[in-house]
């Protein structure tokens, strides 16, 4: 049939659009071919139902660390004392809100009853009955009121199985106890640190040469008091030094019989195979997706974003200095075998993979990315330093989201990675530091870190002991001190001032003050500054010192004539800046004001005159301040102590204006007497 004239370009409209059509797929089956065969990601409670299919005890390889998959034996031979089908999914720790959800939708998935647990670094986080009558609630809380928290997951569940096998009626029984006797203490911790075995090694050194030498020094000392005063020798030579070398010899031997702990974890040591299994899987998955998402975690990528990541990537490596792009969408934990370096973790990939290439690590739990760079032609430090921290971070709105909004980071990555400017050459990351040894759990022997510290520690406390003489002339001094007393001088004070001071302590120090404030005054005629502050002090012992020394008088009465009269010996040597330490008046003059926290509960504040001590504590450490705060006893409280500006607040006393100054502190003390 001829094709009429009007009908040719309409035909040749449709030929050109069938030959686009054809072109466009040719083209785009290729790069999509590898896509293809990909298998589409799995959920996260369909790959855990598959697993506990196969196994009822599935333990992750992302914790070799804290619990090697190595343990699963030991769980499942735990897990069949419970008497019922039990299956235990061992994961980097979740949220409790999806913890709970993600066991309803793994039971679910798997169509199977029983008991299913969920277990962390730190132990069982979940635990729910599914078809079968068993007190999972109760045991589950056996296990987090009677254990400590370092007991480990493998006893944790240990002790979770023990309480199913006791019944419902015991279990329960058993929880109210359990909840009832640790609600305000927790157990014991089970292990100690590093720190604690290098105090254990700190504290044998003591031992080990102090005591031995103290008593050599000793015998020493007494022996030529002995000497002096005509004794004859009682004993023989030897049997001193005998005893410091039975001494150091039963410190030497008994020591690590009570310090007997080895390990700072219940953590096994995981062996090479645990080390490596979770490397070994990524890279294995990069050889089919260029995106890898970690199937035990939750899914942060939905498939529109998917496969948008997967069209920005085909550009980029095939743009000009481009090349391939790996996402590991993978948590990065401190139980992983790169101990939570995705630096390490990324380096560990890429040597097993042997692929070069763009590695991302996007971790779903905190949202985190970092990119590392092995072989592209882009600057590896450019990409460390000059990354926005809304992708590498993400802000306050990716943080509250449950996906961490990583699909749209990671797009924004892209564009970034597609305007990065290209290098002349390819750019490789330097190696990362090594990770930190297999068995780290494992405490250093007893004598050694500082145990050689403590050796001389302990040889200088007993060389001190040398100076006992001295001791007693510092006693026999003080005691003549206490007869003719003098005022501690003004620099001290903010050192040796107590913050809750006995009542023989404030009569004497009122009295010592006082007194020597009456002597210096010279000229009681000149009505000075020095004159009020006398005249004040003078009020509140109603005109005798010696009643600053009476039992009973007011400890608050005793501060302010303190106050007053070291005020007064200040404006004599013509300091009349006329301000007191508002945390402790007892400190002394004040160098400026502060605004400073006056209690360990809350942020509460007060604008305070500051000794200079007090002031560099509230800019260095300001939750240190009110444990500085002067306290006095309160009869009303039952003899708790109260800060001193508290203790006057419901009678209107004279030490409520020493915040405000001295000179308010004369007035208030005038108005309370009476006195115009």
């Amino acid at each position: 049939m001829p094709v009429l004239s009007s009908d040719r370009p309409r035909l040749l409209r449709v030929l050109l659009a069938l030959c686009a059509v054809t072109a466009f797929f040719a083209t785009a089956t290729p790069a999509r071919a590898a896509e293809a065969d990909a298998p589409a990601p799995v959920t996260q409670a369909a790959y855990l139902a598959d697993r506990l299919r196969e196994n009822p005890v599935h333990v992750t390889d992302q914790l070799p660390r804290e619990i090697p998959r190595s343990t699963a034996p030991d769980f499942a031979r735990l897990a069949k004392k419970a008497g019922v089908p039990t299956y235990v999914l061992v994961l980097p720790s979740q949220s409790s809100t999806h913890a709970r959800q993600l066991l309803g939708a793994v039971h679910d998935r798997l169509g199977r009853d029983g008991v299913f647990v969920l277990v962390d670094e730190s132990g069982i986080t979940e635990a729910t009955a599914y078809g079968v009558r068993v007190p999972a609630d109760a045991a589950l809380t056996v296990t987090r009121y009677e254990l400590p928290y370092d007991a480990g997951p493998l006893l944790s569940f240990e002790r979770f199985v023990d309480v199913i096998a006791q019944g419902g009626e015991k279990a329960t029984a058993r929880a109210e106890a359990a909840r009832e006797k640790y609600r305000d203490d927790e157990p014991a911790d089970m292990y100690i640190g590093p720190s604690d075995r290098e105090n254990q090694s700190f504290v044998t050194g003591i031992l080990l040469t102090g005591v031995p030498l103290t008593i050599l020094l000793v015998a020493g000392f007494a022996r030529r008091r002995r000497r002096r005063s005509g004794a004859g020798r009682r004993v023989p030579r030897w049997v001193v030094p005998g005893a410091a070398v039975l001494t150091a010899a039963a410190f030497a031997l008994t020591a690590p019989v009570v310090f007997d702990q080895t390990r700072s974890s219940a953590a096994e040591p995981p062996a090479p195979a645990d080390l490596s299994a979770r490397v070994d899987r990524v890279a294995a998955g990069l050889k089919q997706d260029p995106v890898y998402a970690d199937p035990e975690s939750p899914r942060v990528l939905d498939s529109r974003q998917r496969d948008r990541l997967h069209d920005r990537i085909r550009d980029f490596r095939r743009s000009d200095g481009g090349g391939p792009v790996y996402v590991l969408l993978v948590p990065q934990t401190p139980e992983s075998e790169s101990a939570g370096d995705s630096w390490l973790f990324a380096a560990a990939v890429h040597a097993k993979a042997r692929q070069d290439g763009l590695y991302v690590v996007a971790a779903p739990d905190d949202g985190t990315i970092d990119v590392y760079n092995y072989g592209l032609r882009i600057d590896a430090d450019r990409l460390s330093l000059d990354l926005p921290d809304a992708v590498t971070l993400g802000d306050s709105k990716a943080d509250d989201a449950d996906d961490h909004l990583l699909g749209e980071r990671l797009d924004t990555l892209m564009t970034f990675l597609d305007k990065a400017p290209r290098t002349d050459r390819p750019d490789l990351e330097s190696a990362p530091a090594a990770a930190p040894k297999a068995d780290e759990h494992t405490l250093p022997p007893l004598f050694a870190t500082d145990f050689l510290p403590g050796l001389f520690v302990g040889a200088f406390a007993a060389l001190v002991l040398s100076a006992a003489v001295a001791g007693v002339m510092w006693t026999a001094g003080r005691l003549l001190r206490r007869r003719d007393p003098a005022p501690e001088p003004t620099d001290r004070l903010p050192f040796t001032a107590p913050t809750e001071p006995s009542a023989s302590y404030l009569r004497r120090t009122a009295y010592t003050e006082l007194h020597t404030l009456t002597g210096e005054f010279t000229d009681p005629d000149d009505r000075t500054r020095a004159w009020d502050h006398l005249d004040a002090a003078m009020l509140l012992v109603d005109g005798d010192p010696d009643r600053a020394r009476a039992a009973g008088t007011d400890p608050a009465t005793l501060v302010a004539v303190i106050v007053l009269a070291r005020a007064g010996r200040a404006a004599l040597a013509g300091d009349t800046d006329g301000l007191c330490c508002g945390v402790n008046p007892l400190h002394g003059p004040a160098v400026s004001r502060h605004h400073v926290r006056v209690t360990t509960e809350g942020v509460a504040r007060r604008l305070l005159p500051v000794c200079e001590p007090c002031r560099d504590t509230a800019i260095a450490q300001p939750g240190g301040i009110p444990g500085r705060l002067l306290k006095l006893p309160d009869p009303s409280l039952g003899n708790s102590r109260v800060p001193y500006y508290d203790y006057d607040d419901a009678t209107d006393g004279p030490l409520t204006a020493v915040p405000h100054g001295i000179a308010r502190l004369i007035d208030k003390v005038r108005e309370t007497a009476g006195v115009h």
